[in-house]
């Protein structure tokens, strides 16, 4: 995919720039607990003006993943929903077309896989969206993901700008800074124009310097009382991180340089 075009995809869910995407992790106690809570932090993040919710069953199930998104299909809230389904992205495809998410995100996209089952996966991924309005944000190099194509990673990095709209760059675990030199590596191979979206390790403090190469963050644990994925969404932390974007919206240039 041109970079032209998967910006083009990528804007179009997300037009104002530096967009945060704020991580619902169904945390809870029981299928009507974790709903409950994650209504509660949808409407936070969307009240403090994050730009995206990514559904993600990190503690939940994929039930709660369902749960949560027909939901959010009947809110309406003013701010737009994905879906990450860990280690399945088929199935996060089929709850985003069923669901009326604007993206997917999946964990790898490319590199991930031996070259004998990688042709198969291609044809997988290609096929779901053909049939999907849904904006892809794909891994490549995440964290906790086995690399098993024996390419370099310029070439797994190429691999992925054709099978989707974004990619996304982490560290090596969940809250874990994703460091300046991994994101601007991939800056450079993906090249000015192609979407690049910060997956782990965003704080209010390290913002700046993740959107210094990146065009986007997924953040989740720093977004929490306890600055880890297991706490509860806090309004203050939230305010303060998007406080930040905004001053640094004022000096966005519109591509990344």
């Amino acid at each position: 995919m041109s970079a032209t075009t998967a910006r083009s995809a990528f804007t179009r869910v997300f037009p104002r720039p530096l967009p945060v995407l704020g991580m619902l992790h169904l945390k809870g106690d029981g299928a009507g607990d974790v709903l409950d809570r994650a209504r509660r932090e949808a409407a936070l993040l969307a009240e403090c003006g994050v730009d995206g919710l990514v559904v993600e069953d990190y503690y939940g199930t994929v039930d709660d993943v369902e749960s949560v998104l027909t939901w959010l299909a009947a809110a309406q809230l003013p701010t737009p929903y994905g879906v990450n389904v860990l280690d399945d992205g088929l199935a996060s495809f089929r709850l985003a077309d069923a669901y009326g998410a604007s993206f997917v995100q999946m964990d790898s996209i490319s590199g991930h896989l031996a070259p004998t089952d990688d042709e198969e996966f291609a044809a997988q991924i290609a096929e779901a969206r053909a049939a999907s309005s849904a904006v892809l944000l794909g891994g490549v190099r995440f964290k906790y993901q086995p690399v098993k194509s024996g390419n370099p990673l310029d070439v797994d990095l190429r691999t992925a700008m054709g099978r989707c709209d974004a990619v996304v760059v982490t560290g090596d675990g969940t809250g874990m800074e994703t460091s300046q030199e991994k994101i601007k590596q991939f800056r450079e191979i993906v090249g000015p124009g192609f979407p690049l979206v910060v997956g782990a390790g965003v704080t209010a403090e390290a913002v700046g310097a993740a959107f210094s190469h990146a065009d986007a963050a997924i953040i989740g644990s720093s977004l929490k009382d306890t600055g880890a994925a297991d706490g509860e969404i806090s309004g203050p932390r939230v305010l303060a991180l998007m406080e930040v974007v905004a001053r640094l919206r004022t000096q966005a240039p519109g591509d990344p340089t």
